[in-house]
């Protein structure tokens, strides 16, 4: 066995090279598919660091597997490096202003989330070698988990058969692991097609798509009476023909999101969101299609993976801050709306259910929440979706959160954007990364944890198997 308390210091050794990748793909904040410079500044550092690299895997320019070592056992660690649109912003400013006016920005932190896997890689990697021992890393370079769903299409490839255990996190604004479900989420295009006319002088010649399009939202809203209460539908137009009245509209486009707790909920809710569209196009006179986006499964929880996870959280215990860092934390809490200042003790309650009034108080009244949320098994659904859950379908999978984030704050804002290149982010990637790889320490060197992770994860998967959602033809899209 060997002596895993070394790992911080290993990842210590080499932590500027991890902020500095995170503050280099912040600064692309590049989206969806599209990839290219990401992808290449994360290569070339797990490159040079001995990895290595499988590039275009599953269908997508930008993915890719970095690997190290050789046999069992193999652990996955995964990585995200896309941004969203929208939320350009200035570095370090407790103010709304945008780099580029309506340009993309990392608002939900994977620029940190590549960095502090990456570094948990390079800093397991770094261990084997000194402890002698056999094993593979792989770190898997994921794209458009904000949109598109990279991770279904490696799921769907078969990318992650003949892993162990696979590893990941999130920054976020506290220290917990995750122990909820997510919903399953299927993203679909409904395209309709009509003909235009002059609205006014020959109106019957028109068949309105623009119609379509609302007719079909008008039935979905009456549809939503009449499905489990856990499912959510919502939709945006992204085409509504055009902006003159008096032309009638010739095409018109709708992007649904379908969630339910369950992957075959999901597909009997899309069913009847299908036979509304036709019905729509009917009543009009025109025509649709529909085109996949993504898909995505709900995320089976490993309460064996999970408890290992958080006891190398609560060993390696809380990350120091300087007063200039609380200091910085309070400036962005300046910005937040009285209403969102008001929530922080009841998020602090539900994190620790257990605690005294006096001591959420004490905690909520903390700039960044440096406690550790105790482990809390739990049947619960994330009102959410996401792309991990399609790996938890082929292979134990645990998931962490680190704060590098005042407390208060948004996912997808302007003030997590804001914060993206600064200290609490720095030592928050710095600090998942250690947890991680303090838990493919575990991995390494306890088979029995690695039997106990695959017993539950058959136990949850109740005799089923993995089924992609996503038709074998759709492709990835940038």
């Amino acid at each position: 066995m060997g002596n895993k308390k070394q790992i911080p210091g290993l990842i210590d050794k080499k932590a500027a090279i991890f902020t500095a990748m995170n503050d280099r793909v912040w600064e692309y904040a590049e989206i969806r598919f599209g990839l290219k410079n990401s992808a290449d500044t994360i290569c070339a550092v797990l490159e040079g660091e001995g990895f290595t690299i499988e590039r275009g895997v599953a269908g997508m320019a930008h993915a890719f597997i970095a690997a190290w070592g050789s046999g069992a056992p193999a652990i996955g660690i995964l990585g995200e490096y896309d941004a969203l649109p929208g939320l350009s912003q200035q570095a370090g400013l407790p103010e709304k202003k945008p780099l580029i006016v309506g340009g993309n920005g990392h608002g939900c932190g994977h620029s940190a989330l590549c960095a502090g896997s990456a570094a948990a890689a390079v800093g397991i990697k770094d261990y084997m070698q000194d402890q002698g021992l056999s094993g593979t890393v792989k770190y898997y370079g994921c794209p458009a988990e904000e949109s598109g769903s990279g991770k279904a299409y490696f799921a769907r490839a078969g990318v992650f058969n003949g892993l162990d255990a696979a590893l990941t996190w999130h920054p976020m604004m506290e220290n917990s692991v995750w122990t909820m479900s997510s919903l399953a989420n299927y993203q679909i295009f409904f395209n309709f097609k009509g003909v235009s006319a002059h609205a006014a002088a020959a109106p019957e010649n028109g068949r309105s798509a623009l119609d379509a399009a609302e007719l079909m939202s008008v039935g979905v809203n009456y549809l939503r009476e009449h499905i489990i209460p856990e499912a959510r539908i919502h939709y945006a137009y992204t085409d509504v023909g055009g902006g003159l009245p008096n032309v009638v509209q010739a095409s018109s486009e709708l992007l649904y999101f379908i969630r339910a707790p369950k992957a075959a909920q999901v597909q009997s809710i899309f069913e009847r969101v299908c036979d509304i569209a036709k019905g729509a196009a009917l009543m009009t006179g025109t025509t649709m299609s529909l085109r996949w986006d993504s898909a995505v499964a709900n995320y089976l929880v490993n309460n064996t993976l999970g408890k290992a996870m958080h006891a190398n959280m609560s060993a390696l215990g809380k990350v120091p801050w300087t007063e200039s860092e609380l200091a910085f934390a309070r400036s962005f809490q300046a910005t937040l709306d009285e209403g969102t200042r008001k929530t922080i003790p009841a998020v602090v309650a539900r994190y620790f259910p257990g605690a005294a009034p006096a001591e959420i108080e004490a905690m909520a009244a903390k700039p960044i929440l440096d406690d550790i949320v105790p482990y809390q098994e739990t049947d619960k659904v994330l009102p959410g979706s996401t792309d991990v859950g399609d790996v938890s379908w082929q292979v134990p999978v645990a998931q962490i959160f680190t704060a590098c984030y005042p407390q208060g704050t948004v996912s997808h804002s302007w003030q997590l954007t804001a914060c993206g290149q600064s200290p609490l982010v720095h030592k928050g990637l710095l600090q998942a990364a250690k947890i991680i790889a303090l838990t493919a320490a575990d991995i390494l060197e306890n088979p029995q944890l690695v039997a106990d992770a695959k017993a539950e994860h058959q136990r949850r998967l109740v005799g089923e198997t993995y089924r992609s959602p996503i038709p074998p033809e759709v492709k990835p899209e940038e």
